[in-house]
């Protein structure tokens, strides 16, 4: 039997971190964090548990005093009053600073983390805990999940106990969150390749189609790195009845797929990786190929007829499980698992759910011979940041599905759940909406995961050759600029496993503003973007859709468009289908793959790096071999400098081993400006300048391990107006009458001040999406 493989874990905290009476322990973590015990028996648990698996941190400041037989305890985050009782109301209340108050046994208010599932939630749902609060104090309740043995093994709580987590962080959530990963593990930094587009559909393919498939995907330059093959890889119509459904399968339908290890090999070939639908609940039946050795290795007759029973909670069963099942299809090509549990959460060890261990031992099972771990499954409650992507479930197509997924996503950071992937377009139901399927697809392009999905329904399809010409241009956008952004994401993807999620809320940037947390569909893409994703139907009339964004502080440039905004601001942003607002940030860049670098594989040989040139600002790019997680990460970094005020952009050296990234790069630096007032000189020689609209760009070629410095004379004020011309296209567009239009454009072009403009445009008394439009473009900034 294999040994079981285990997550490493400092469960004991330090003794000089805890105060301790007959039933009670206090555990000061961090001076925002304290762990509070109660135990009917005096005993309590220093073993890891599903949600803390580290607690061994170093002890922080905090004072400890006596006010007439209560307990009092302070850090400089909090307050903690404590009666040495039973926990109660009255007896148990935590304070903050910022005016946070929570007395034991009432819901905190909380700002919510994430849900198991969105399996056909047609718009909002409920939230779970996260670990941010407006008030300061969250708190996550750890009473119910079962631990974890010295060796790994499982085993469930003793009665009678209560553990609490209380994060009392007042509104710094990027610490409280950076605490929650020190406590409970950090996320695993997952494959390159998982970054870029996924292909799935409920169908059941053979090998020639689906091939066929990717042929018609290369044909038409959309981009793909992972194949999902849907539950129709193994038998599902040919099990006999006396077996029951077919909804659980470890053997190939090679009617359907005749020679697994050809096709999957060919897929490798596409340098795509490729993952298998897995529903476990039904054990193993007679009719499997591996079924022989399965039962033998668990000590039953093979000729029994017997269904071995699903059992992750007998170690027999879970060595088998990976080591018969699973690994003799891993060695045919299988890279990874979609683990998709629907059964609900009892076992027959009581509080043991069986997604935890299917998410836990399928994680550490995938990391074996310096592969680099990750799991797809389910979310199975706090602490399952470790494991990898999580399957969000069979999303409803309709707009309110769309409108609340934006939301989901970023609140999922408030609980460090940093990779959810969901259902791109919908799974099931609704109606067909092309506009509605567009601007899902666009919205993928910024989520963690990108995966088109769809039900078992040959009139549900994401294929972009399906759709009319505008949104199937669209979509092909989408696709090929999420390849693009590899660069970016797998950078982001290093920084979320140090602590910052990919997507987060507003509020996470700039908890003090009130503006922040009145935008919960807009949310920072990494520490470069902010982006605020269509979610509603354009307007008849303007033919453009509009998201209502509040803008930080400080110059936000539209990487589509090139329009720049002041920020501190409230604004209404208008939109083609083409087009969704990504605002970079003031002395933002952000590295891009040249649009034929589509292998997601590889660190690419030529990049493009948009700069955003109204303020200075840096970037270090990080990239890896694709091998190991944690501390045996091998990594290259390339530091990106922009100095608006000297006018020089430095591509600095790399630095780490070798042969990890290209020896030589190509290089295009795209400034989001007007036109340079002079020669731009990369390394002090004159280069030759391309422009494109509100863009323009210059182009290098050197060693990986030299730097670059590209010198720019930028004009002190705008060329052009650029807002008389996106008005003059809203305009001419504009479904609506001629001579109000006309009035408009006069008032535009006439020399009058912005408000009196303003003014004017209001006194037309124009359709109000329309209005919104030309004032969107008045007030953006001129370049």
């Amino acid at each position: 039997m294999t040994a079981i493989r285990t997550m490493p874990s400092r469960p004991q905290a330090r003794p000089d971190s805890v105060l301790q009476g007959e039933q009670w322990r206090i555990t000061v973590l961090t001076d925002g964090l304290v762990r509070l015990e109660r135990s009917e028996d005096g005993t309590f648990e220093d073993r890891a548990s599903t949600f803390a698996q580290h607690r061994e941190f170093s002890t922080p400041a905090f004072t400890v005093g006596d006010d007439n037989g209560v307990l009092t305890l302070s850090t400089p985050r909090f307050h903690l009053r404590y009666d040495r009782g039973e926990f109660s109301a009255q007896g148990l209340v935590v304070t903050t600073p910022v005016g946070g108050r929570w007395r034991f046994g009432e819901p905190a208010d909380n700002l919510g983390g994430t849900a198991r599932t969105l399996d056909d939630a047609d718009g909002a749902l409920p939230l779970e805990p996260g670990v941010a609060a407006r008030g300061g104090i969250a708190v996550i309740d750890d009473t119910a999940s079962f631990l974890f043995d010295a060796d790994g093994w499982i085993a469930p709580r003793g009665p009678g106990r209560r553990d609490l987590y209380v994060f009392a962080y007042g509104h710094d959530y990027t610490e409280a969150v950076k605490a929650l990963y020190a406590l409970s593990g950090h996320p695993p930094v997952l494959p390159r390749w998982a970054l870029g587009n996924w292909w799935s559909r409920y169908h059941a393919y053979t090998a020639d189609s689906y091939l066929q498939l990717f042929d018609r995907f290369d044909a038409e330059e959309l981009p793909f790195s992972v194949a999902v093959i849907d539950m129709d890889w193994h038998r599902v119509d040919s099990v006999p009845a006396r077996y029951g459904t077919g909804w659980t399968g470890y053997s190939w339908e090679r009617r359907l797929i005749p020679d697994p290890a050809a096709f999957l090999d060919e897929l490798h070939r596409r340098n795509l990786r490729t993952t298998l639908n897995l529903h476990p609940a039904d054990g193993v039946r007679p009719f499997e190929d591996a079924y022989p050795q399965v039962a033998r290795a668990l000590g039953i007759d093979p000729e029994s007829d017997e269904t071995i029973p699903f059992d992750l909670t007998d170690k027999a069963f879970l060595d088998a499980y990976f080591r018969l099942l699973h690994h003799p299809l891993e060695e045919q090509g299988v890279d990874f698992w979609w683990i998709d549990w629907q059964q609900g959460g009892t076992s027959r060890i009581p509080g043991v759910d069986p997604l935890w261990l299917l998410n836990h031992f399928h994680f550490l099972d995938s990391g074996r011979e310096g592969r680099r771990p990750m799991a797809f499954s389910r979310y199975a409650g706090p602490g399952s940041h470790r494991y990898g992507i999580g399957f969000s479930g069979d999303a409803v197509v309709s707009w309110d599905s769309l409108a609340f997924q934006p939301e989901f996503t970023a609140s999922a950071a408030n609980i460090g759940y940093s990779w959810w992937s969901h259902d791109i377009g919908g799974h099931t139901r609704g109606v067909r909406d092309d506009e509605l399927a567009t601007r899902w697809l666009q919205l993928g392009v910024f989520s963690p995961i990108l995966r088109l999905h769809s039900a078992s329904n040959p009139f549900i399809r994401k294929e972009p050759w399906e759709f009319p010409r505008e949104p199937r241009h669209a979509m092909g956008e989408a696709l090929r600029f999420r390849h693009r952004l590899l660069p970016y994401l797998h950078t982001m993807n290093h920084r979320a496993a140090a602590g910052l999620p990919l997507v987060r809320p507003m509020y996470h940037l700039a908890p003090e503003s009130e503006d922040a947390y009145e935008v919960p569909n807009q949310f920072a893409f990494g520490s470069e973007l902010i982006v605020a994703p269509v979610t509603t139907p354009r307007d008849p009339l303007t033919l453009l859709s509009a998201s209502s964004v509040w803008l930080p502080p400080g110059t936000w440039t539209d990487i589509f468009t090139g329009t720049v905004y002041d920020g501190d601001r409230h604004a209404e942003l208008h939109r083609t289908l083409d087009s969704v607002p990504a605002l970079l940030r003031a002395g933002g860049i952000l590295p891009l793959a040249a649009p034929h670098e589509t292998d997601a594989t590889r660190n690419p040989e030529h990049l493009e790096l948009l700069v955003a040139p109204s303020d200075s600002g840096s970037f270090t790019l990080v990239e890896d071999d694709g091998r190991g997680d944690g501390t045996d990460l091998r990594t290259v970094s390339t530091p990106l400098h922009w100095d608006a005020t000297a006018g020089v952009l430095r591509i600095g050296a790399a630095a780490g081993p070798d042969a990890i990234i290209p020896s030589e790069r190509t290089w295009t630096v795209t400034f989001l400006a007007d036109p340079p007032t002079g020669p731009v000189r990369i390394n002090a020689e004159p280069v030759e300048v391309a422009h494109g609209e509100r863009r323009f760009s210059v182009r290098a070629t050197a060693p990986t391990t030299s730097e670059i410095a590209v010198e720019v004379k930028l004009p002190e004020a705008a060329v052009a107006d650029l807002a008389a011309e996106s008005i003059q296209q809203i305009l001419a567009a504009a479904q609506f009458d001629n001579p109000t239009k006309l009035r408009m454009w006069s008032i535009v072009t006439s020399p009058k001040p912005l408000s009196a403009k303003i003014a004017a445009l209001y006194a037309v008394r124009a359709p109000e999406a329309l209005l919104g439009a030309v004032i969107e473009h008045l007030t953006a900034r001129e370049r």
